[in-house]
């Protein structure tokens, strides 16, 4: 495994990390979700992520016991809140109460004295940023997490969260988690540049587009029966990526990653952390040989040739956009 800076911070995270969205909790059994923790670890994986919301809180639970086994400080844990988790007013959002509230449930629910890196899961346009600032910089203060990252924001919130907390002395948001992945880019245009600017780093999630990547779907043929893409827990997710132009890109990328003699996952991942600012690309799993196979990310370095030939293939999709 392989490690990078999280933005100008100090903490190091593993150049693959595994998440828990869609998965552990839901989808994967309990044990089969332990076995997967267990395999990523071993495998030199420091970064696991994770949120309140998913599955109310019990992907939290289920990270946390596997975690319980390895020393406090040979692992990264970041979650993250703002969607529902209850009917109330204030049981949502990215208010003082409920970032203080949530963070204590996790911290509960994780089993754990301090959340590494604590994440505004999306934008609050009904919150003053301040009061969603100086509440994680409190928090930071009590100890209770240790750094402050959001996720899929844009890059004018991005920005003006970044020059409120500068002026406020408060202490700086250090990392965005955005989709990013071979068909979904938006963030190259703005966020991306922001970021490196701000000193942010970004922790990419659906890096393998929720599985197309790995060439298991091909175009004008059923899903397979045992696949998340056919699961109805879980197929609201991936079916924007089901047109027959994005399929036969995917047979495309597959033959490139052929040639080089790696799998397609590997190709993937390898193409998304060719950019310097991305620290981490969050995979799901729910087989440990999956992980054994996407670890080997790391080591592969494409070269000018080989992403000038994934540009030509991925000109066709340029104007993808998922229906969510």
């Amino acid at each position: 495994m392989k490690y990078r800076r999280l933005g100008h911070s100090g903490l190091k995270v593993s150049e693959i990390g595994l998440g828990s969205w869609l998965t552990y909790g839901k989808a994967v059994a309990d044990n089969t979700a332990y076995d997967c923790i267990h395999k990523a670890y071993e495998l030199g994986i420091n970064f696991f992520d994770t949120a309140n919301a998913y599955e109310g809180g019990k992907a939290e639970e289920v990270l946390g016991e596997a975690l319980k086994a390895y020393p406090r400080s040979s692992y990264v844990v970041a979650t993250k809140l703002f969607f529902p988790m209850g009917d109330r007013p204030n049981e949502r959002g990215l208010s003082r109460k409920h970032i203080v509230e949530q963070c204590n449930a996790s911290l509960k629910r994780l089993g754990l004295d301090y959340i590494d890196l604590y994440q505004c899961h999306r934008f609050d346009p009904e919150v003053p940023v301040e009061e969603t600032l100086y509440a994680l910089d409190d928090l930071i203060r009590q100890g209770k997490i240790l750094y402050a990252g959001v996720s899929e924001w844009s890059a004018a919130q991005i920005e003006n969260a970044v020059g409120i907390g500068k002026a406020n002395h408060l202490r700086p948001i250090i990392s965005n988690q955005p989709i990013y992945n071979m068909f979904e880019r938006y963030i190259e245009k703005e966020v991306l540049p922001v970021c490196a600017e701000k000193g942010m780093g970004q922790i990419v999630f659906s890096p393998l587009a929720q599985g197309i990547l790995t060439g298991k779907y091909k175009p004008n043929t059923e899903k397979p029966e045992d696949s998340r893409a056919a699961n109805n827990s879980t197929n609201w997710v991936i079916n924007s990526y089901f047109r027959n132009d994005v399929l036969e890109c995917v047979q495309e990328l597959n033959k490139v990653a052929q040639d080089l003699g790696v799998t397609l996952s590997q190709l993937a991942l390898a193409w998304v952390l060719r950019h310097p600012n991305i620290s981490s690309a969050i995979i799901g799993a729910s087989r440990p040989q999956q992980i054994e196979e996407n670890v080997k990310a790391v080591n592969l370095v494409l070269s000018q040739d080989v992403l000038n030939e994934i540009e030509n293939i991925l000109e066709r999709v340029k104007d993808f956009a998922p229906l969510r």
